[in-house]
């Protein structure tokens, strides 16, 4: 039956007309978007993608001609002025419209059009003997509009949202006579098209308003219309000839994809005259003093609210934008009925999957039945169900699509006003959640059970059948597993809550100089591929190692009484090169970032970008080893000969130093040299190079602690994601190997399994997710303070031995946690005051003390932390 449904049979039959440019879609998508093989991209009204041609055009452009500053006199900038000129035009042409009635005026995007307006529009402020203005606006809009009103109420102008299903007041209704001259100008804003569902609104509002017939508040004067086009101009033809709005904002990489960061205002020249400037900016002013407050701007409208040169390469770029999206197409007419068919289709499958149970697989979030363009745009909201009708986090679906190379939006798409709408998410509710630990553009997906956000899908105008059937066959293939109908395990401890982590988290520094006696001996291990470790042997003075015993006994008193086996550290692994194969000891030093040099390194592609294994799974084949006597790290691969990096930290004068960013953490790095560069590239087949931490601690991300233990001071994170440690427990280990054998067609062995969650320290405890509960713990002389659960990624599906990724890993370990994908904890380091460097050893037991509240926090992390 799902066969049928998702056939292009079924697709043609359900469909309306309008589908795939008369048979040229295919070649298409082969000639201008070969980049999109094995992905389905779906998210277009993020920003849709531009086609090589328009790249060539546009390069082609500038080897063959000069341009220059348009605000120079030269030939080249006379070039650079005629052309921009014909680009006003162009873009007027694309509108259905002519100089006579609009200006093009260029911004940075539709964000700096929308600042424009409300700095500019002729206000008239409270307290004044004329009736001040309002600024309206309809909460489903953007953040960059109702972001207006911080500039209005600076003007002391009061600001109204509209809710959609306000009806807009009838003038007629309400108008004393005495009124109806009154010309106070006021301004009502409203989407063209929704960016959360895809809803259109009437172009018809922009007359009704600006003549009197619908009115957004009880209210006299003369409104103005601003019509957010962002949205709706990227897939649907706007005909400013018949509704013309006083201003249309847009930003051409909607429409386009290429260039981004250029915008532009359309102004109705009937207002244009109103508009008040205060700032004027280089080109701006036809004459003005430097020393009296004497200025003159220039007569044309554009000249007189673009400050500063124009980005006129990227203007130029436009050009070849409309004419190529007219010759690969045939126009925005074709285009939105193109994406619309797709729209339409993944709708109707989408809402007709059920459970066995009748339950449906998803709650959609629209006005419309998805039966005409005119009022529905290619967009689609929703949130994934399971069988008892509870939300699935959005973080989660986004997660498993990127295992089938789906990519997707989620969140609450910059219009909190349409997420409280459709998700029932009341104002309280929200500072309620800010107050939890969520903010706008994170990953914490549900609070108390209730979504803070959705999944949203679009299509563009190079979208396929194809590219619909696969996001369907992704619901379809992870909601009805067979394995799904199974009861997924669960922590011992209790559900999610709600509380904030505090933002004074107990983190600790270790400021004890490293000066080891070192030894290095081999011996087997049965977790170790290689068949070799390297072991450090410290010989701590005996009276400190009395005394640190003697400070464990006072500060490290577990609060979790047990009996039977006690908790010891099985494994202890560190990862030098992040995202590299594991290198196992029994025994390592414990530096101010965590173990020593562990995640020191990393590999970045030709921009210093830092490359995981879900860019490139094959760096797991790349195994460093750390040789301590030597001071060497060995880096080893299949096929390559083995290569060696100094562990001295002595940057030279030639070594090139640059900052980068791991996750939110901004690091200062050096680069380790050609030759390793040349290593790196050649084994992974693209160009890339290994860089460094620098030593300098200044710029490390540093943690205070606030929890007044005595040698409390900050601590310093190495190249990893979100925190010194990683700690997974054996036992937890084993019982998900349980749960996920069934799923595979080979089961993993419990070694592998631990290998694809690259913790730093394995454990093993009695019960399984036992660890969770704990709020602290002491391995030996050292303390850790649990930071929170590691949200995993789809790092966890690749074989770290043979880099073969696997989807059904992440869908089995999000089963079996019921939703979520939390799995071991993060821990940081707090170390005691003592004159040597601290050991991490295997065999150690574990003293863990439990969170004064046992349930589980909930964290408050970004995204995907585990890719290291």
């Amino acid at each position: 039956m799902a066969e049928e449904l998702l056939s292009f049979r079924a697709f043609q039959g359900s469909c309306p007309a309008g589908y795939g440019y008369g048979g040229e879609l295919r070649g298409l998508r082969e000639r201008e978007f070969p980049r999109l093989r094995g992905i389905t991209y779906l998210d277009h009204a993020g920003s849709t993608l531009f086609p090589e041609s328009l790249l060539k055009a546009f390069t082609d452009d500038l080897r063959n001609n000069v341009y220059g500053n348009p605000h120079s006199q030269n030939i080249s900038s006379k070039l650079t002025y005629d052309t921009i000129e014909h680009v006003r035009y162009r873009i007027l042409q694309h509108f259905h419209t002519t100089s006579e009635d609009y200006t093009v005026i260029f911004t940075s995007g539709c964000t700096a059009a929308l600042k424009l307006v409300a700095e500019v529009f002729p206000w008239v402020p409270e307290g004044t003997e004329q009736l001040s203005s309002r600024f309206c606006y309809l909460t489903d809009s953007h953040t960059s509009v109702v972001g207006m009103r911080g500039i209005t109420a600076s003007m002391n102008v009061l600001s109204v949202p509209v809710k959609p299903k306000d009806k807009l007041l009838l003038e007629k209704d309400w108008l004393p006579d005495e009124e109806q001259n009154c010309t106070t100008p006021h301004l009502f804003s409203y989407p063209a098209q929704s960016n959360f569902s895809g809803t259109k609104y009437p172009l018809s509002w922009i007359q009704d308003i600006k003549s009197g017939k619908l009115c957004p508040v009880k209210i006299p004067g003369k409104w103005f219309v601003l019509l957010d086009a962002a949205s709706y101009v990227s897939s649907s033809p706007l005909d400013l000839g018949v509704h013309q709005a006083d201003f249309i904002p847009i930003s051409f990489y909607k429409i386009f994809g290429f260039p981004t960061g250029l915008g532009a205002l359309l102004v109705n020249n009937r207002i244009a005259p109103l508009l008040r400037k205060t700032y004027f900016g280089g080109g701006t002013a036809a004459a003005y003093l430097a020393g009296e407050d004497f200025y003159f701007p220039k007569k044309s409208i554009a000249e007189r609210f673009e400050d500063g040169t124009v980005s006129f390469l990227d203007i130029i770029a436009l050009k070849h934008g409309f004419d190529i999206l007219e010759k690969l197409t045939g126009g925005m007419e074709k285009i939105k009925q193109h994406t619309f068919a797709l729209a339409h289709y993944t709708y109707t499958v989408l809402s007709t999957l059920k459970y066995a149970n009748g339950a449906p697989v998803v709650r959609l979030y629209n006005d419309t039945d998805f039966s005409d363009p005119d009022v529905q745009g290619p967009i689609i909201n929703f949130n994934v169900l399971d069988e008892s009708g509870e939300v699935i986090g959005f973080s989660q679906v986004e997660k498993m699509a990127s295992l089938y190379n789906i990519h997707v939006r989620t969140g609450c798409f910059c219009n909190t006003g349409a997420c409280q709408m459709y998700l029932g998410i009341s104002d309280e509710d929200i500072q309620k959640n800010l107050q939890a630990g969520h903010v706008c553009g994170d990953d914490i997906d549900l609070i108390d059970g209730r979504p803070t956000g959705s999944v949203r899908i679009s299509f563009g105008y190079m979208s396929s059948f194809e590219d619909a059937q696969t996001f369907l066959k992704f619901i379809i293939a992870t909601r009805f597993s067979k394995s799904d109908t199974g009861i997924p395990f669960q922590s011992s401890a209790t559900q999610l809550t709600t509380e904030p982590a505090p933002d004074d988290h107990s983190y600790f520094n270790s400021t004890d100089k490293l000066s080891p006696r070192t030894h290095i001996t081999d011996r087997k291990h049965r977790n170790n591929p290689s068949g070799t470790e390297r072991t450090v042997g410290w010989q701590p003075p005996e009276s400190e190692s009395e005394s640190i015993r003697a400070a464990l006994s006072e500060v490290a008193v577990p609060k979790i009484k047990r009996g039977g086996k006690p908790i010891t550290v099985t494994n202890i692994y560190l990862y030098p090169i992040k995202s590299c194969s594991a290198f196992e000891v029994t025994e390592w030093p414990v530096g101010n970032r965590g173990l020593l040099y562990d995640r020191n390194w990393m590999v970045v592609n030709q921009n210093g970008v830092c490359i995981t294994q879900k860019q490139e799974p094959k760096l797991c084949l790349i195994n460093p080893s750390i040789d301590l006597k030597q001071k060497i790290m060995v880096i080893q691969a299949e096929g390559m000969d083995p290569i060696s990096v100094s562990l001295e930290e002595n940057i030279g004068k030639e070594a090139v130093i640059f900052e980068s960013k791991v996750c939110s953490h901004r690091v200062k790095t050096y680069d380790c040299g050609e030759r390793t560069a040349g290593w790196f590239s050649a084994f992974l087949g693209r160009p890339c190079r290994l860089i460094r931490q620098s030593p300098d601690r200044k710029n490390d991300t540093q943690h205070k602690n606030t929890k007044g233990l005595t040698c409390a001071t900050s601590i310093s994170l190495s190249l990893v994601n979100e925190a010194q440690y990683l700690l997974i427990n054996a036992a937890s280990i084993l019982q998900l190997k349980e749960h996920v054998s069934p799923r595979l067609k080979e089961p993993l062995e419990i070694e592998e399994l631990i290998r694809r969650f690259r913790a730093n320290i394995v454990i093993s405890a009695p019960e399984s997710f036992e660890e969770e509960e704990w709020a602290e713990i002491s391995i030996g002389s050292l303390q850790f303070q649990v930071v929170g659960p590691c949200t995993r990624c789809q790092v966890i599906c690749i074989d770290q031995q043979s880099g073969e990724r696997n989807k059904e890993f992440l869908q089995s370990l999000s089963a079996a946690r019921g939703k979520k994908t939390n799995f071991g904890i993060y821990l940081m380091n707090q170390p005691l005051c003592s004159s040597f460097p601290d050991i991490l050893s295997v065999g150690s037991e574990v003293l863990p003390m439990l969170k004064e509240n046992t349930e589980i926090q909930h964290p408050t992390f970004n995204e995907e932390k585990c890719s290291g």
